[in-house]
């Protein structure tokens, strides 16, 4: 499996240092910084979490890039320990410099070895990213990092939104990306071996309706918002 050509691709090394500007170009006509939304995302699989009652000691964040969720999830999830993967050693460099500590480390996804040691996998914004033929062993990667029992909270662009294809069409490193809807990456996850667990969609309303957000909390079901979370299992071995 690591013989997979996407686990070694440096492609993002060229946007590492431009990255946060490249995103904002994007981003700018919601209204909202990336931290917006990297909060949102975390804050609410802390919200499933808690439904769960499930408290991860670890998180392994799969294409990590910067490492900007790590104080989000220290201060929304309190998770002790965050390990980074990612394939550009640029990014990665920035991430160690900004947030490396003996709680936070970051590694090259080459490097790293699936051991079954995770209790939850996070993965936001990376397998539009992977060509659709490869991304069955990116799946079985995350699959095997888990320890029986543990999540996965995969998230993606919802390319049913159209304000999500006109965000990706202003970014640099996503005008060329092949979506996936959550119907199609649920079926990808259940021939993985997971367990979907629920489907979320969030980030409907931009800046100029945020008056609108607060019944954001009652619209996840629906296939609105810029975003979808499918929260998912790894089967407890019988």
């Amino acid at each position: 499996m690591m013989d997979n050509s996407f686990l070694h691709n440096a492609g993002f090394d060229e946007y590492a240092d431009d990255y946060d500007t490249a995103l904002a170009q994007g981003l700018s006509v919601s209204g909202e910084d990336r931290n917006y939304f990297a909060r949102g995302r975390i804050a609410w699989l802390g919200k499933c979490l808690r439904q769960l009652r499930a408290q991860p000691k670890s998180v392994l964040d799969f294409g990590c890039g910067t490492g900007v969720g790590v104080p989000f999830f220290r201060e929304l999830i309190n998770v002790p320990f965050f390990l980074g993967l990612d394939t550009s050693e640029k990014s990665l460099d920035k991430a160690q410099r900004t947030y490396g500590s003996d709680h936070a480390q970051f590694l090259l996804v080459s490097q790293y070895s699936a051991n079954e040691q995770s209790d939850l996998v996070f993965c936001n914004g990376v397998f539009h990213h992977v060509p659709p033929n490869e991304r069955a062993a990116v799946v079985d990667l995350i699959y095997r990092s888990l320890q029986p029992g543990g999540l996965f909270a995969f998230w993606e662009n919802n390319p049913l939104n159209p304000g999500t294809r006109y965000v990706m069409s202003r970014i640099p490193f996503d005008r060329d990306a092949i979506t996936l809807t959550s119907t199609e990456a649920r079926h990808m996850l259940i021939g993985g071996g997971f367990e979907i667990l629920r489907t979320d969609y969030m980030f409907i309303f931009p800046r100029v309706l945020s008056w609108l957000r607060s019944i954001e909390s009652v619209l996840f079901r629906l296939p609105l918002g810029a975003q979808y979370q499918l929260l998912c299992r790894k089967p407890l071995k019988t």
